[in-house]
């Protein structure tokens, strides 16, 4: 197994355990909804039904186009959850004792830009940082 495959299964696991976390317990996903997204209910939900079907079209083995179109999608899906990320932190530091600190959130939205590159390297459309041919 190349370390492209492998990080594809790593990274369905990922996204299937978030998805089902979405969908099983959306309350915290909700608390971090920004207010200008409109019905937050259901963005949630749409969400982790997409970070399932992500997850399982990245690792399907027969349909190399659904493969990179779920690498695609779920890297267009971390730049989009961005804000909830910053809400998150901005929500946190204002309660008393700053919620989960920046220790916690500092690395969290600095590793974003990872989880935008990962799906699209897993799926063999980018080659940085290795070199192509």
């Amino acid at each position: 197994m190349t370390a492209r495959s492998s990080s594809r299964f790593i990274l369905a696991l990922i996204y299937i355990a978030a998805g089902i976390l979405h969908l099983a317990v959306p309350a915290p996903f909700l608390s971090i909804v920004p207010d200008w997204v409109p019905a937050p209910a259901l963005v949630v939900m749409l969400t982790g039904w997409a970070e399932i079907a992500g997850a399982v079209g990245l690792v399907q083995p027969s349909l190399p186009r659904l493969r990179i179109a779920a690498a695609c999608g779920l890297a267009a899906y971390a730049l989009c959850v961005w804000p909830a990320n910053v809400q998150h932190m901005l929500l946190d530091l204002a309660k008393p004792g700053q919620g989960l600190g920046l220790a916690y959130h500092i690395p969290r939205l600095a590793f974003q830009p990872v989880l935008i590159w990962w799906p699209l390297w897993a799926a063999n459309l980018l080659h940085w940082p290795q070199r192509q041919g």
